[in-house]
């Protein structure tokens, strides 16, 4: 029997997130063993997940980090062959921003049958690529192309087609390496028009940019890189929108 919004329950919760998104492709026992261990005093939740992953990666990496934080562990699926029991969740997502059918419907019809296999708590998710000003793998890999940076009403139509096709949360992704994050206007335009818990990843590297995205109705923010280029920022973050 899969859980029932035990992860989700969090995004409904006053206080902030911060999301850190593990690329098992990057990950590194001997690196990340260290910055995982103090993870649970900054951090309130794992996403594990990339673009060109296999199940098998996936799982061990996941497998390697219970040992170093109690964090929960939230899949984060490029394709149906990243699903695993070894996490706690899954971020169904549906890429609402892109019209290529694979990651609109093919991929999770793909997937269903090996979720329902498990007890994974199922959060179903809109998927909202946004320009960040630079061609991203999750782009490429799509053959999608983002909401334009300037664009919040496009944004804001987008989601609630999610949100009307009974999706539980927005997931904002300027992408990996972004040179910009996603804009307060469009996440206050989303946040607004919805009513429903925003996430918004991708060109997050400083204070300012996170607490500005969470002041324009984030629920939370989600960190990769900087994470594994710098984890002591990743703290200064934490600590800063936390106290908002």
């Amino acid at each position: 029997m899969q859980k029932q919004n035990q992860i989700y329950d969090l995004f409904l919760k006053p206080q902030k997130r911060v999301i850190i998104l593990i690329d098992p492709d990057k990950f590194n026992r001997v690196k990340c063993g260290k910055q995982l261990a103090g993870l649970s005093d900054y951090a309130d939740l794992i996403l594990v997940g990339g673009s060109l992953l296999s199940a098998t990666r996936t799982e061990d990496v996941i497998s390697q980090m219970r040992g170093m934080t109690s964090l929960p562990v939230v899949l984060f699926p490029g394709n149906a062959m990243q699903v695993t029991d070894k996490a706690d969740a899954i971020l169904f997502l549906q890429l609402i921003s892109g019209r290529n059918p694979e990651f609109l419907i093919s991929q999770h019809v793909h997937a269903a049958p090996l979720i329902s296999r498990t007890d994974l708590e199922v959060i179903p998710t809109s998927y909202i690529l946004v320009d960040g000003g630079r061609r991203t793998s999750v782009e490429y890999i799509s053959q999608s192309m983002p909401v334009p940076a300037d664009k919040p009403d496009i944004a804001a139509a987008t989601a609630l087609a999610g949100k009307y096709l009974g999706h539980k949360l927005i997931y904002l992704e300027a992408g990996s390496g972004a040179l910009q994050a996603v804009s307060p206007a469009i996440v206050s335009e989303v946040a607004e028009r919805t009513g429903m818990p925003v996430i918004a990843g991708g060109g997050i590297r400083d204070e300012k940019t996170a607490k500005d995205i969470v002041r324009a109705g984030a629920n939370a923010i989600v960190i990769g890189s900087l994470f594994e280029s710098d984890p002591e920022a990743v703290i200064r973050i934490s600590e800063k929108i936390k106290s908002i």
